[in-house]
């Protein structure tokens, strides 16, 4: 049977020159199946990058395991201690987004690659300030598909509304953007294709939705020996 690395050239034939990942996954022992299974299904679904919380750099034939840190925190000096024992050039920073105050300080400290579960925080605390300098910094807000995935009705609803609002600003300011699954079971890995559907509902062009999937590729290089899943 014909896998989606295979037909990833001729869905995507822009992704296929490029990385093409899932900024954020979650196996064993988060999770319930194992780094190795996730990373050869994912390859399955025609990824060839996956970012995993403190995960060491590693990789499985045809897919690059990067390491993310992500920071949860209140206040921004917390944020920025932390950041220091992050600080290695090797993972992915990610921070969880609060109100708007919080993320405005946030996007302004340097080394933070992401800005994530931002719909999980109050309406208005991502504005157009915040974009801007989201866009001058080179950081990105991540779209998270699972609660289009896992939640109904009004839950779900309200989801599409955030992201949707995401987009708009996103279209005038132009800042990255990133995708991902939050998958913690190999059942709940998708592929590009449905991820562009996925993407759609909340007014996201195709275009916008490839250039999301390759940005983690542009905010971090990871150095240093490469290990093999086993």
């Amino acid at each position: 049977m014909e896998t989606w690395a295979n037909k990833i050239s001729l869905l995507f034939p822009i992704l296929s020159m490029m990385t093409v990942a899932d900024a954020c996954i979650h196996p064993y022992p988060e999770g319930n199946s194992s780094l190795r299974r996730m990373a050869v299904e994912a390859r399955e679904l025609g990824f060839d990058t996956i970012v995993v919380p403190d995960a060491v750099t590693l990789t499985c034939p045809g897919v690059r395991i990067i390491p993310a840190s992500i920071i949860r925190a209140e206040s921004v000096r917390t944020v920025s201690g932390r950041l220091s024992r992050y600080n290695d050039g090797k993972s992915l920073v990610m921070v969880e987004a609060g109100e708007n105050g919080f993320n405005r300080a946030v996007l302004n400290i340097r080394g933070v690659h992401v800005l994530r579960a931002l719909h999980l925080a109050r309406k208005q605390s991502f504005d157009h300030i915040c974009a801007r300098i989201a866009a001058e910094r080179g950081i990105a807000v991540d779209i998270d598909i699972s609660p289009l995935i896992h939640t109904s009705g009004p839950s779900r609803q309200r989801v599409l509304v955030r992201f949707a609002e995401l987009i708009r600003l996103h279209d005038r300011y132009r800042f990255f953007l990133t995708v991902s699954s939050n998958a913690r079971s190999v059942l709940h890995l998708r592929s590009a294709n449905d991820i562009v559907l996925l993407c759609s509902l909340f007014g996201m062009e195709e275009d916008d939705v490839c250039e999301a999937l390759s940005t983690v590729g542009n905010l971090i290089a990871p150095e240093g020996p490469v290990r093999v899943v086993s």
